[in-house]
């Protein structure tokens, strides 16, 4: 497999399962993935309207997200997708985690390919009032460029633009 596929995953302790595979998503993906998106928006952001019903959120994982952009899912032993990252050219457009698998690594992991696939820089936005986003995107380098009232998002949320630029 070459980069564009997959990613390795790294060697644990005999007895441990071993830690999630990352690789692109393909057609089959996209209603595993809609279904990850929605319980992990929902568990993140729930003060948060959703712009969108389930079946549209499905529909645009179907239709858009996947067979469109640069969709990377993480993938557990057994198969369960646990994340999702959506590269949009330069932009950072989706990071989510099945909320099982938040703070083990593996959003440092999606991070960390990212940088590796737009090593010229990435932005991305979240919502203002997602601090644990804020201060995990700082903590891999990305800085606040941008703070708005959300009229300009689907959500009506104020948000925020973050930068990461190479050094």
């Amino acid at each position: 497999m070459n980069a564009d596929q997959s990613t390795s995953a790294r060697p644990v302790n005999a007895g441990q399962a071993r830690e999630p595979v990352l690789r692109r998503a393909g057609a089959a993906d996209a209603a595993e993935v809609a279904e990850l998106w929605l319980r992990s928006y929902d568990a993140a952001l729930p003060a948060v309207r959703r712009a969108h019903t389930d079946e549209e959120v499905r529909a645009w994982f179907r239709h858009v997200v996947v067979p469109g952009l640069e969709t990377w899912v993480a993938e557990a032993a057994g198969g369960e997708l646990v994340g999702v990252m959506v590269l949009d050219d330069d932009h950072l457009d989706q990071l989510y985690l099945a909320p099982s698998w938040r703070g083990r690594g593996l959003g440092d992991r999606f991070v960390a390919l990212a940088k590796e696939r737009r090593p010229g820089g990435l932005d991305l936005w979240t919502f203002q009032v997602n601090t644990p986003a804020h201060r995990f995107y700082e903590r891999h380098g990305f800085s606040s460029a941008e703070r708005t009232d959300g009229g300009a998002n689907e959500e009506r949320e104020p948000d925020v633009r973050y930068v990461w630029l190479p050094c």
